[in-house]
């Protein structure tokens, strides 16, 4: 899981790609198919024919994917956007923040991918697979090749998963999630083309986990020899595209900071049509770095970008746009994100033994009536009705609406500002006459609210926020600061009081947040530990998280893993280290000259851009 600037349409953090179910005796039996009972909520996909399932099939040796779609046209381009400063690494070992990974899933396929209707995972660089307890048998494509022409092979995929994720090379949130007590997976090769995975006892998430980019081990072993340091900055943003390896559908040809990065097609890619022509379709893909979503929105009504993720607010004149422009609108459904107010409960001191929070706050965000006052304060329908216009509901759980994991027992709430007094009042607070919040040892309760500058919904809820709790007394200074240099606050320095931000997630895993709720994990933003730290000081609810993200990861059943992550979420509930905003339905719109466009609420509108393809632009009668 991955801190989330903004939400976008395009690729999510993992790219859901169409290909070939295999037999059923292949797939994990005990997922449930997802998103089932939120069909009627997804209205703008509910009469979209889906193609047939890619097929394997054999042409000269090479086992590629055949697409069933409609055969397009070759050439032209599409043009989407990023919010932010662009890219931090181009290594897809290395990401830490939403869009550098989602330039890398560009780039580098996985063993496996997510089908984008039902959810199952299904091959990509691997041609089949099989699990049997904790065994994992993958068969890679004969024949295929990275992008420099040298063969896609057994030795590539051990090399990756010993050699930089098991090694603990760059941003160990893959390794993290697949520890199981302490021990690691193996992974071995068989043959040139059949790789076996074991893992210590059967774990659920696994399967999944394999998704992970796969590496060029010609291109990284240099690299991983040099030690972590260098690896760090390896494959950096000033890197000559031409010397880049990839696996993908594209491959990096521009990068202009500040404004573009643009994507050119793998000649090498394993995707063909039906007359066995090698896919994309596309010659480019292009992502505009555009300061902030105002900006987005006028580049896109200028004819700048082909698709744009909405927010509520641009919904309706969207839609009445629709009706005499060239692009179409979807409604996708919940977005699979969260949102949220986060407090930092972090009592720990620097190298230089200066507390990260100011005693006096740490009391308050310490103080579980404190968070809870805090949570009761907001005014989430508020906020639906004048910042999503609507297209929103209110969230009070760490699963997302559209999680089959969702703990439907936790039942919503109404702002109640008496409710919030009173839990102040039980840990001492009281008001001075003026209406200021104080707390038992005479200090006016005053902290800091971040969020990312440029996203201007998170704005408008902080805006939200701080008039909501200013209803309490308390004097909220709400301070809108660039993307990265909050996230360095919140994984480094640990410098912040409250944050508004956002997490992706997945409706389909739980364990994609291991690295959020493990009290070691790297995105434990609420009490983050130094690296190496090694006391034992988590809160008992802490202690708790662990035990249960850990047991519903070695559960082997839907049924059995539900019962463990419906607990978590009502610990979440009750502690309140993340307080919950609501969760926007996820409405993009596309250009109609682009065709082969099968929008789901798993994979998005462009999760099949290899079958993409640009037509002739209809005139605005057509």
């Amino acid at each position: 899981m991955l801190i989330c600037p903004m939400k976008k349409a395009g690729y999510v953090i993992l790219v859901l790609i169409f290909v070939a179910l295999l037999a059923k005796a292949c797939i994990i039996a005990d997922t449930p198919t997802p998103l089932e009972q939120e069909k009627s909520q997804n209205t703008a996909t509910e009469h979209i024919i889906y193609p047939q399932n890619q097929k394997n099939i054999t042409v000269s040796g090479v086992d590629y994917l055949q697409s069933q779609a409609e055969i397009g046209k070759f050439g032209g381009s599409l043009v989407a956007s990023t919010i932010g400063e662009g890219p931090k690494t181009f290594n897809p070992f290395n990401t830490k923040d939403n869009i550098s990974a989602m330039m890398s899933e560009v780039m580098y396929d996985g063993l496996l991918t997510t089908h984008p209707v039902t959810g199952q995972p299904i091959p990509k660089l691997a041609k089949s697979f099989s699990v049997n307890g904790n065994d994992y048998i993958i068969h890679l494509r004969h024949g295929i090749k990275w992008s420099d022409g040298k063969p896609i092979t057994a030795d590539d995929v051990v090399f990756t998963w010993q050699n930089i994720i098991f090694d603990g090379f760059g941003n160990t949130s893959t390794r993290d999630s697949i520890i199981i007590d302490g021990k690691l997976p193996t992974v071995k090769k068989i043959d040139d083309y059949t790789v076996e995975f074991k893992t210590p006892q059967p774990f659920a998430p696994f399967i999944r986990m394999l998704s992970t980019p796969n590496a060029p081990k010609h291109i990284f072993e240099p690299a991983v020899k040099k030690g972590k340091e260098y690896f760090e900055t390896f494959l950096s943003t000033n890197i000559d595209p031409k010397t880049l390896v990839i696996s993908g559908a594209f491959k990096l040809k521009e990068y202009v900071p500040a404004q573009r990065v643009v994507f050119e097609r793998n000649p090498n890619y394993y995707m063909i049509n039906k007359n066995n022509q090698k896919l994309p379709y596309l010659d480019k893909l292009v992502y505009l770095i555009v300061g902030d979503i105002n900006n987005e929105v006028l580049k896109f009504e200028g004819g700048e970008l082909d698709t744009i993720g909405l927010q509520g607010a641009n919904v309706a004149r969207f839609k009445e746009l629709e009706k005499h422009s060239n692009f179409k609108v979807y409604n996708l459904g919940p977005d699979t994100g969260t949102m949220f107010v986060s407090f930092n409960l972090n009592n720990r001191k620097d190298k230089n033994g200066k507390y990260f929070v100011d005693l006096k706050k740490q009391r308050w965000f310490q103080d579980k009536n404190f968070r809870q006052a805090v949570d009761y304060a907001i005014d989430r329908k508020n906020m639906v009705l004048n910042i999503a216009n609507g297209l929103a509901a209110p969230l009070y759980t760490a699963e997302s609406l559209n999680s089959i994991y969702l703990n439907k027992n936790l039942k919503p709430y109404d702002r109640n500002i008496e409710k919030s007094k009173d839990l102040l009042k039980k840990s001492g607070y009281w008001w001075d006459k003026k209406g200021h919040l104080m707390d038992k040892f005479g200090n006016h309760v005053e902290f800091n609210l971040f969020t990312n500058a440029g996203n201007t919904e998170r704005e408008a809820i902080g805006v939200m926020v701080k008039q909501d709790l200013e209803d309490l007394g308390m004097k909220v200074n709400f301070k809108p600061i660039e993307f990265n240099s909050l996230v360095n606050k919140l994984v480094n320095t640990s410098d912040w009081d409250i944050v508004i931000m956002g997490l992706t997630g997945s409706p389909l895993e739980p364990n994609g947040g291991k690295n959020v709720w493990m009290s070691n994990g790297t995105l434990h933003m609420f009490n983050q530990r130094p690296a190496g730290y090694t006391k034992d000081d988590r809160y008992s609810w802490e202690k708790e998280l662990d035990y249960l993200y850990t047991q519903g990861a070695l559960a082997t059943t839907f049924e059995a893993r539900k019962k463990f992550y419906d607990e978590y979420q009502k610990i979440v509930y009750e502690e309140k280290p993340f307080v919950y905003i609501y969760s926007p339905l996820r409405i993009t719109a596309i250009r109609t000259k682009f065709k082969n466009v099968f929008p789901t609420s798993l994979g998005g509108v462009t999760y099949n851009i290899e079958e993409i393809y640009e037509a002739k632009e209809p005139s605005k009668g057509e």
